[in-house]
């Protein structure tokens, strides 16, 4: 039994960042009906494809320049500039959540959530969700100040039927150009989490391992 134990750590430790960032409960729970292996393999292919269906939609499949990038596209309700990097990203992350949605639904053996909105209290050390219906009316009453500090993660894996606790934290990067590295924002001065990473917070709010998920790089810590 020891030198089995010795085994599976050895394996463990090989393994990639989102096999290594499964905790050892769920992770047993998936070797008897599913594969780690293939979860990454399938949610990495997802941004793949919605790179590509992206990109095809205005460069006939070839990635944009960098100048392409940093062209100011149109302007948001509040008169600031989207770039076409921005847009690009808006839209490949609906086709890279879709495509995640079923993924998940046949290879992950317990709850997730797409795109929860979350409310974190440091000090407390306390996390709540914000309803879809609570976010919408607050977005269109213009009440985005009571959206401010929150957190709006892509993809939470849950361990079990707990929903404020992550076992897994994904989210999707598509960088524009291509050619730039995938990476978590870093939050600005005005921000409750001023300087910390994305990821970070989403580690510290949620628990479990926080990772990257893009085209060129995979399922990456960053």
């Amino acid at each position: 039994m020891a030198e089995q134990a010795s085994a599976r750590a050895a394996t463990r430790a090989m393994a990639s960042p989102l096999v290594r960032a499964i905790p050892p409960a769920v992770l047993a729970l998936m070797q008897e009906n599913h594969d780690a292996d293939e979860l990454e393999k399938q949610l990495a292919a997802c941004a793949v494809q919605a790179e590509q269906l992206g990109n095809t939609r205005y460069f006939h499949g070839r990635p944009p320049t960098r100048q392409e990038c940093a062209e100011v596209v149109e302007t948001d309700r509040c008169g600031k500039p989207v770039t076409r990097a921005m847009q690009l990203g808006k839209q490949k992350h609906v086709l890279a959540l879709q495509c995640a949605e079923q993924v998940l639904k046949a290879l992950w053996p317990a709850p997730f959530s797409i795109e929860q909105r979350y409310r974190y209290y440091p000090n407390a050390r306390m996390v709540e969700t914000v309803s879809r219906k609570e976010e919408a009316r607050l977005i269109a009453e213009g009440c985005t100040e009571e959206l401010r500090g929150t957190l709006k993660p892509d993809l939470v894996l849950h361990g079990d039927r707990n929903l404020l606790k992550a076992a897994l934290t994904l989210d999707f990067k598509f960088p524009c150009p291509d050619s730039n590295r995938p990476q978590w924002t870093r939050y600005g001065r005005s921000s409750p989490y001023a300087d910390d990473l994305q990821g970070s917070v989403y580690e510290k709010a949620l628990g479990g391992k926080a990772l990257l998920i893009s085209p060129a790089k995979g399922v990456s810590p960053q």
